[in-house]
Order: C-alpha cells, then structure tokens, then sequence
C-alpha cells in the first residue's frame, strides 16, 4: 500500500485570505541576464533595454541597465506563484498596474501584499480575491504597484462543481 504524503508548497484558499491580510515574498536580484534573455524571449528590443551606448548618452538613466517594467511584473508573479498562489489559481481576472520608478540591474525585489478582497462565488468551492500588490526594490522604494484580481479555489473545491 502507497503511504499518502502531504504536498508543500501549495498556495493559500481564498478561505485563508481574510481582508486586511499582509504578507511580503522572498526577494529576487534582477541580473543583466534576466534582461537580456526577457528581451530576447519577448522581442521587446527597445533600445532603451538593449544599446547601453544609447543608456549612457541619450536617456535619464547613464550608466544604469534599465529592467522593463513587464520584467518587473513577471517577476513579482513569479515570487507570489512560488509562495501563495502554487495549485490554488483558477483564473487571472485583470488587474490595475502603475511603474512608480525605475527598476536596474542588480536591484533586489520582493512583493508586499494586502487582501482588500476575498469572498465566496456562486459556484461552491470558489473565491474572488483582490490584493494591492507592492514592488519594492533593496532600498525601500516602490517601483510598482498593481492590483490583481484572481479565481481561487476554496477547501471544498471540486472541478466538477
């Protein structure tokens, strides 16, 4: 007989998500690679992100490898999915989403979230969840924020339901 094991790593029911919730990720260094492969990946090959000629002699930003902000946001997902998310997720409904500053190579990222929102479906074993999401970088600025609304499973989940 195979001995049941509890799974780790699984994210958080919207029944453990109650409004006024606050949590904050592990934090992730942005390097020149994660740059370079986002923009190769995604063909976002805007100057501002591939000519360091062109960062250093005509943009507000001399001598800094700028990050694209969609980077920033893929990567502030990317620590919410590894922590409260994982397994839980339904749907991404839509979200809000303001750069407030700039993000460089070398800078260390880490999400500070709030529920504003977390309630039951008409459908059993489902819930909406709502939270303010904050990027802050290893000096204490936000450099972004944005609002995520997602479909989460509830503990009595059932996909037939």
């Amino acid at each position: 007989m195979a001995e049941t094991m509890q799974t780790v790593g699984l994210g958080l029911r919207w029944e453990d998500t109650p409004v006024g919730m606050k949590f904050r990720t592990i934090g992730r260094t942005i390097t020149e690679a994660d740059i370079t492969l986002f923009v190769g990946v995604t063909g976002m090959v805007e100057v501002l992100f591939t000519n360091l000629e062109y960062l250093e002699e005509e943009s507000l930003f001399a001598g800094k490898r700028l990050c694209p902000g969609a980077l920033v946001y893929s990567f502030a997902e990317g620590l919410l999915m590894q922590s409260v998310v994982q397994g839980v997720g339904l749907s991404f409904l839509g979200m809000d989403l303001n750069v407030a500053g700039p993000t460089f190579a070398g800078d260390t990222i880490h999400v500070e979230c709030e529920v504003v929102e977390s309630r039951a479906t008409r459908k059993p074993g489902r819930g909406i969840v709502k939270t303010v999401n904050r990027v802050v970088n290893q000096r204490g600025e936000t450099v972004m924020t944005y609002s995520p609304t997602r479909l989460v499973k509830g503990r009595d989940y059932s996909p037939k339901s």
